[in-house]
């Protein structure tokens, strides 16, 4: 594990113009001071002595001990996050909503088994450590197993990846460069739910201060020790770049205390759920992310007013209007993989809830297409390798049920949890349309369709006006 703090430095053109650079702190402390100074940036600047600029930051950041956090808000703060679990980068973003940032991805890279973070790390018990590390190689193994098989397939069956033909029979190195990558994300996307939520991953993030400290807070008052000890890596680099905000980012009382209700929580919900997930495989595994929506429209809102809303909406990004604003929208899934819970997290807007209790095991068994050439071998190898992944969720739910706090690293990202988003209809739009657009994951694009054919028959108006997309390779 390792935590770096990257410095902004001035760029050749604003120092070429002359424009101030400031430390983040100072930064912040002179945005502060519009609220007591209407001359405007010239007049700020021109009352700090240079030569005491440690008095300037003080006289201002005195107000964040009183109440006024809001300073600490435009401290800005870039962090590289090297060697964390992937458990662990997806819980940065649950805690961290508003983050600039990106993560390793197991779309497009190889994972391997030199990637999992050290057990002591994650603090597994001496006791289950050698069940654990048999568990985690037979995950690997079935990981690599499953890549091949999509490959394979892929490779004699070119069409399934929706390739365009153009493209395939372009003879050039960029068209072939491209292809190669198109095939290397299709075998990724499907395989990817047998890997080990303890494998390593690295990710950036880009907040204020203020965020870095919450996140402080929470880490350093987690029961799990990988958590504690990126809390006192984040919190050490903190120190280099807002050295008068860390002594905020500590672990406090009414944290530790939410965060063991929460754990309390889950794991009376493994003890009552108890192994009856686990039954036999389903021969459509889709069939257990059972999609919900409900919304709450503003009084007096028409069915014409909701499509006039659209009626500026060429693209995703482009407006939409003030009553689908105003809209509030509940979606999601009763059980879906964690691969895909990892990404739906990231949008940024709402509230996001997924109590991680094992629910079962999404391996991709839906893609495989019945008239393909071994298609019942595939079946068939598919099936006995799923018997790992299932194990890997049972255990981590076992282990819940008791409330033992590694239980989540015997899973992996095909471990499925259910998963509800509660935001406004504008940005569900946006997120449909995202997740079925271009280059889409095909699981994404499921979900989403899913959810949207309920959208429809509330509001089938819009049905033409949302531009869901086919989800056709990037």
């Amino acid at each position: 594990m390792k935590v770096t703090q990257v410095a902004i430095c001035p760029s050749e053109a604003s120092a070429k113009a002359g424009r101030p650079a400031l430390t983040p702190e100072l930064l912040a402390a002179c945005g502060a001071r519009y609220s007591r100074d209407s001359g405007g940036l010239q007049s700020i600047l021109s009352r700090i002595d240079p030569a005491h600029l440690e008095k300037s930051v003080d006289s201002i950041f005195r107000m964040v001990d009183y109440g006024h956090q809001s300073i600490a808000d435009m401290v800005p703060v870039a962090m590289f996050i090297d060697g964390v679990s992937i458990w662990l980068a997806y819980y940065l973003w649950t805690l961290s909503p508003t983050a600039g940032g990106q993560e390793s991805s197991t779309r497009y890279l190889k994972v391997s088994p030199e990637g999992l973070v050290p057990p002591q790390e994650l603090g597994i018990p001496s006791s289950r450590l050698q069940a654990w590390r048999e568990l985690m190689a037979r995950c690997f193994a079935a990981y690599q197993s499953s890549l091949s098989l999509w490959e394979e397939l892929a490779g004699q069956n070119p069409a399934l990846m929706g390739i365009p033909a153009s493209l395939l029979d372009d003879p050039s190195d960029s068209a072939r460069k491209k292809v190669a990558r198109m095939k290397r994300n299709y075998a990724f996307d499907r395989a990817r739910y047998f890997l080990p939520v303890a494998a390593a991953t690295n990710l950036m993030m880009v907040m204020s201060a203020r965020g870095w400290v919450g996140l402080c807070q929470h880490l350093l008052a987690h029961s799990r020790p990988e958590a504690r000890r990126l809390g006192e890596f984040i919190r050490n680099e903190l120190e280099i770049c807002a050295p008068r905000l860390v002594k905020h980012a500590r672990p406090l009382e009414p944290v530790r205390r939410a965060l063991a209700c929460e754990f309390e929580e889950l794991a009376g919900l493994a003890r009552r759920q108890g192994p009856s997930w686990n039954d036999p495989l389903l021969s459509d595994p889709q069939a257990a992310a059972i999609p919900f929506l409900s919304v709450m429209p503003p009084q007096g809102i028409s069915p014409e007013d909701i499509a006039r809303d659209l009626a500026c909406h060429p693209d995703r990004y482009a407006p939409i209007g003030s009553s689908l604003q105003r809209m509030s929208v509940r979606f999601g899934w009763s059980a879906i993989g964690f691969a895909e819970i990892r990404d739906l997290n990231r949008h940024r807007t709402g509230t996001k809830y997924c109590p991680l209790a094992p629910q079962g095991f999404y391996f991709a068994l839906d893609q495989l297409p019945a008239s393909a050439e071994g298609s019942g071998r595939r079946r068939a190898m598919l099936l006995e390798e799923a018997r790992t992944g299932r194990e890997a969720s049972a255990m981590a739910g076992a282990l819940l049920g008791q409330a033992e706090p590694a239980c989540i690293y015997w899973s992996v990202l095909g471990t499925e949890y259910p998963f509800e988003h509660t935001t406004t209809a504008d940005k569900f739009i946006y997120e449909a349309e995202l997740r079925t657009g271009l280059g889409a994951h095909f699981r994404y694009a499921r979900l989403l369709r899913d959810v949207l054919a309920l959208w429809y028959e509330k509001f089938p108006c819009t049905k033409g006006l949302v531009l869901e997309g086919s989800a056709e390779p990037e």
